[in-house]
């Protein structure tokens, strides 16, 4: 209902008309609630399976399996930044953060965003490795590769992050203090900015932002355009290896087509709900289909999966 509509409506009734416009509104509201509720759900239970998986069962002990528990951790952190608090404001009036609050959000948010962008690129390394030089792969992706690119991913985007938070704290914000958003984006606070610096400091933190995500990508892509080139080449064997690929390309295509669309497209003013439904694409629905892209595509995390069930119903026939 829109706020003018009871000074422009002709109403016989207009204390019925009000109150049935409110209870469409907390109908509205608990759907969305719902919906955010199941997504996080998902979310924190489908990763939570696959980190389990990958701990308990000895089969996914393995380079390709520990990147994988190590991206649903970071999807279970990604999501757990911004959906808590879209379902907290889902029924308060007061639809508030302090400021310190938001460049808070603003760090974990670039933080867990820009740690998943690099551990993707090391996810397609370890395929690069394993396709392409099959014999060598054990030693090239050992133990202590495996946590060093980890540490890498991490300290990449926690650092990349700390930056732009303090450099975003350092504008000065005058006039509306109101995001009009579902959370606090670094370019939505941006806006709000009457430094006259400010599309120079723009400039400065979309370099570095870039400089993380662009970097990833192309390497990312670099692995892929030489695994390719060694499937075209060594035929049916290397093929089947590349089956392996299918769930992490599928992400990979989710994630960064997501941000570069919700981050490369201009906003305007009259697109409010297409950029909360970007900014909830890879924000929110993203982290959740990841585990369901490979529980689903991937044979060994189904096999894992039913391994799993087996164990539990024989427990529990024993105990009956």
């Amino acid at each position: 209902m829109s706020p003018n509509s009871l000074q422009q409506g002709n109403l016989s009734n207009p204390t019925m008309f009000l109150l049935l416009g409110l209870s469409s509104a907390y109908r509205a509201q608990v759907t969305l609630c719902l919906c955010f509720s199941l997504i996080y759900l998902v979310t924190v239970l489908g990763n939570l399976l696959i980190v389990t998986l990958v701990w308990l069962d000895a089969d996914l002990h393995s380079p390709m399996y520990f990147f994988l528990s190590h991206l649903s951790v970071l999807d279970i952190c990604f999501s757990s930044v911004t959906l808590p608090k879209i379902l907290g404001d889902s029924f308060s009036a007061q639809k508030t953060i302090s400021f310190v609050g938001c460049i808070t959000q603003i760090y974990f948010f670039l933080c867990f965003g820009g740690s998943e962008c690099v551990l993707l690129a090391a996810m397609a390394y370890d395929r690069y490795l394993a396709i392409c030089h099959p014999l060598h792969y054990p030693v090239l992706m050992s133990k202590k590769m495996c946590h060093c690119l980890v540490a890498v991913s991490w300290l990449s985007g926690s650092s990349s992050s700390l930056i732009q938070a303090f450099l975003t704290a350092r504008l000065p914000f005058c006039g509306s203090d109101t995001i009009d958003h579902l959370f606090c984006e670094m370019p939505f606070l941006l806006k709000a900015s009457c430094s006259p610096n400010a599309p120079l400091n723009t400039a400065a933190l979309y370099a570095l932002a870039g400089t993380v995500a662009m970097g990833s990508f192309l390497l990312t892509l670099v692995s892929y355009v030489h695994i390719i080139g060694a499937v075209l080449q060594k035929g049916a064997g290397t093929q089947r290896a590349f089956a392996t690929c299918t769930s992490h390309l599928t992400v990979v295509s989710l994630f960064f087509g997501a941000g570069a669309v919700a981050y490369l497209v201009p906003h305007s003013s009259g697109s409010k709900e297409a950029d909360e439904a970007l900014a909830l694409l890879y924000a929110a629905v993203t982290p959740m289909l990841n585990p369901i892209i490979y529980s689903l595509r991937n044979r060994e995390v189904k096999g894992a999966m039913r391994k799993a069930l087996r164990r539990g119903v024989l427990q529990m026939s024993i105990k009956g």
